[in-house]
């Protein structure tokens, strides 16, 4: 590292770790540093889930703390990004009430058909463009509207997730598009909270905050924080902070403002999709359970959010639970020896949201649909691969449909794209060619977005320029179904 470098800090949380990432700009390209990880992961509180985010919080200024000292005065600006959908609510002294749920908590079971008793289901989508999941911000102010309807009422500011990590940051309180746009009610038109929408299912509005686009610089560290962390004078920047935005804005494609190439955000969810100027609101769009979340330069990513590498995470846990451990490229290897084509899962099905045991779900879906059941470990891996590799070719054919246009490439980007044996399944299942990487897509776009927020960049072509000649990348070649 040269003293003429500038360092970004990129907060990036994930459902099973989070990390405090260093970008390190020297002009033209991208170099990542992590300075910090820790796990991540729901925590039983009763009979509920929920996220334990002080203790989150807590790492994070550790993490902080280890940047300050290494990089010290050559950091510019820190931005987070995570998952969306699940929020904290602050009363009017900054208190959090009640602990933040996760959004696989089941107190949501059954929230779609109680909000279209109140709302039609046409009208919801229109007003928001949004793919139909229990887990979606909306139902889960229903859930709080039915079983704490005061802590609703004393509620102050909603803040997503990233948003919180911001306002512990700076103290700001406002929500970044990307993320508020997983909400299902956000317009997605208007850009801005669907209020009629919530007052029509009798839900308050009064703790909405301003919305920001991605590249807003939302205030400076706290006072605090700096003595603690050596961060003085950092600059708190929103990045896209809904992670698949992030990662999305890190694709490292020549073709941005077409809508020739796709993309699949790869990890415990594969989220695939296209990059549009504008929401795609048809009713064949919502037949079809499509989802138009927020990107950045105001951009919309239809897409479908797809039961990713959950499956095959939770098969693993309960493998070691069992006393048999593998690393993924083991159960890949696994997976690849196990006969092909023999059982095929349906990735919507709800029990396998959160089942206890994953295999056994997976067995007991095979066996009610009259299928073979998986047996052997490589068997159920193989079965889960090949049930995602399938859907994507399902989603592929649903984006071409209702954008009219002939995808020509798929891009994987994220954790998932490393595993080689489902990358070439996915480019046999689609029939097109899949280039996969970087993994760390997410943490690169929302450190180029800090970047172009600090006048270093003018665009998201720049910015894709600058992940092509950071990042290196692999090529699939779709092959036969049956060769994988």
């Amino acid at each position: 590292m040269t003293m003429k470098q500038k360092v970004y800090l990129a907060v990036d949380l994930g459902a099973e770790s989070g990390r405090v990432m260093a970008g390190l700009w020297n002009g033209k390209t991208l170099q990542l540093e992590e300075v910090h990880r820790f796990p991540n992961g729901p925590v039983m509180l009763g009979e509920t889930i929920r996220w334990d985010v002080l203790r989150l919080w807590a790492e994070i200024q550790n993490g902080l703390a280890l940047a300050g000292k290494k990089y010290g005065k050559r950091i510019v600006s820190v931005g987070a990004d995570t998952w969306g959908v699940d929020f904290v609510l602050l009363n009017k002294q900054d208190e959090i009430l009640g602990q933040p749920y996760h959004y696989r908590d089941a107190r949501t079971r059954g929230g779609l058909d109680r909000a279209f008793k109140k709302v039609p289901r046409a009208e919801i989508f229109a007003q928001s463009g949004l793919q139909f999941m229990e887990l979606n911000s909306l139902y889960q102010l229903l859930a709080w509207q039915t079983h704490s309807p005061a802590i609703l009422d004393a509620a102050d500011t909603l803040l997503f997730m990233p948003d919180f990590l911001h306002w512990a940051l700076c103290g700001a309180k406002q929500t970044e598009f990307t993320n508020a746009s997983t909400s299902q009610f956000l317009h997605p038109t208007r850009r801005n909270w669907s209020k009629p929408l919530l007052k029509n299912l009798g839900l308050p509005t009064h703790f909405l905050p301003p919305i920001v686009m991605p590249g807003t610089t939302l205030g400076t560290i706290r006072k605090s924080l700096a003595q603690k962390t050596g961060l003085t004078g950092v600059k708190v920047v929103a990045p896209p902070t809904h992670d698949t935005a992030a990662a999305i804005a890190g694709v490292p494609t020549t073709n941005t403002g077409k809508t020739n190439w796709a993309y699949i955000s790869s990890g415990t969810w594969s989220l695939m999709g296209v990059e549009l100027n504008k929401a795609v609101l048809s009713a064949r769009a919502m037949a079809l359970n499509m989802t138009n979340e927020g990107g950045i330069d105001g951009t919309y990513r239809l897409l479908k959010n797809i039961m990713g590498l959950w499956l095959v995470q939770q098969c693993r846990r309960s493998f070691e639970a069992a006393g048999r451990k593998y690393d993924y490229v083991r159960l890949a290897r696994l997976a690849a020896k196990a006969k092909p084509h023999r059982f095929i899962l349906n990735l919507d099905d709800p029990r396998f949201l959160n089942p206890p045991d994953m295999p056994q779900a997976i067995r007991d879906f095979c066996r009610d649909t009259k299928q073979p059941v998986p047996k052997t470990d490589g068997e159920l891996v193989r079965c889960c691969y090949e049930s995602l590799a399938l859907k994507y070719r399902e989603v592929l054919g649903s984006i071409e449909e209702i954008t009219g246009e002939k995808i020509k490439e798929i891009h994987i980007v994220g954790g998932g794209s490393q595993n080689k044996f489902l990358s070439q399944l996915a480019a046999n299942a689609c029939e097109r060619p899949v280039v996969t990487g970087p993994v760390e897509a997410t943490a690169i776009g929302n450190l180029l977005t800090q970047i172009r927020a600090d006048g270093e960049l003018a665009s998201l072509g720049e910015m894709r320029e600058v992940v092509r000649a950071s990042s290196s990348v692999q090529r699939y070649e779709p092959a036969a179904w049956g060769t994988a």
